[in-house]
């Protein structure tokens, strides 16, 4: 196998994140046991922060 764009491939075969139970997005990590939208499991407080507030 060789590097660069034939290997890309080869990473995208199982399911990294599925539909989070709090927040319905498609954001939970099966891997971290954590939502990466709401911290759903990480944290009892939803996550949220100043940076991403839409304007």
């Amino acid at each position: 196998m060789s590097k660069g764009t034939p290997s890309m491939g080869k990473r995208s075969k199982g399911k990294s994140h599925i539909v989070c139970r709090r927040c319905g997005r498609h954001s939970y990590s099966l891997s971290r046991h954590r939502c990466a939208h709401c911290g759903y499991l990480g944290t009892a407080k939803l996550r949220r922060y100043n940076w991403a507030k839409v304007r």
